[in-house]
């Protein structure tokens, strides 16, 4: 089966909002609503778990039913106090709905509403044939690595680096029995699942993303957002 999980679990604190930035409205619409849709209604899906915290569970259900309505493809869950913890949330509830022996599951940012189907199709044929993979876009800006925050250490070749988005992609069943083989203090260390699969010696393959496929974290994001959806009508 190909499940879903839209992290929810931002604070909005760079947006300057009192509201968590996935709840702003872009165009009358939620931001959040706006990556539901891209998911939801995608023909290869069967599952969307969309975990946010709490305090905020019931406000993201009646979003979703004001502007989706109601479907048995998505349910709202409870997020975990990291993001790994919030997958792993996520995978437990997966688990009890499939009878299958390979499950693909496919994560992605709730701030991140251009995904395009062409990057969802890539990341759900890519994970099927090799377990792992990653949307990226190559780095365009010079990358300068400095270990003190004071002066340079390196300059990396700009040709082998990439900006990672998002959907990552993997084969359920593998991401959970890697996660749960980390130490305390590597889990803390191992931020999404690519670095959990890289950390076990396994390939994580790239898929191209695209410039459109931002993530919305501060003000003059929602400037950009609101044109990339107007030149989109």
């Amino acid at each position: 089966m190909i499940f879903v999980e839209i992290v929810a679990g931002g604070i909005g604190s760079r947006m300057g909002k009192d509201i968590p930035k996935q709840y702003i409205k872009i165009n009358d619409k939620p931001i959040i609503i706006h990556t539901i849709e891209k998911f939801c209604y995608h023909p290869k899906v069967d599952k969307l778990a969309v975990l946010c915290p709490k305090d905020w569970m019931e406000y993201t259900e009646d979003l979703i039913k004001e502007f989706i309505g109601d479907s048995e493809k998505i349910v709202v869950l409870e997020g975990g106090d990291t993001r790994n913890e919030t997958m792993m949330n996520g995978i437990d509830y997966f688990e009890k709905i499939s009878n299958e022996e390979r499950n693909i599951l496919i994560t992605h940012d709730a701030v991140r509403p251009f995904v395009t189907k062409e990057i969802i199709d890539e990341n759900i044929n890519c994970a099927m044939k090799y377990d792992a993979c990653d949307t990226v876009i190559p780095a365009t800006d010079t990358i300068v690595e400095s270990k003190d925050g004071v002066v340079i250490s390196s300059v990396p070749d700009r040709s082998t680096l990439f900006h990672s988005q998002t959907p990552q992609t993997f084969e359920m069943s593998k991401l959970k029995k890697y996660y749960n083989n980390l130490s305390d203090i590597e889990k803390e260390a191992m931020t999404d699942g690519a670095k959990i699969f890289r950390f076990n010696n396994d390939n994580v393959y790239l898929v191209k993303g695209d410039g459109t496929n931002i993530k919305v974290t501060y003000p003059h994001d929602l400037i950009l957002a609101k044109a990339i959806l107007d030149s989109n009508k």
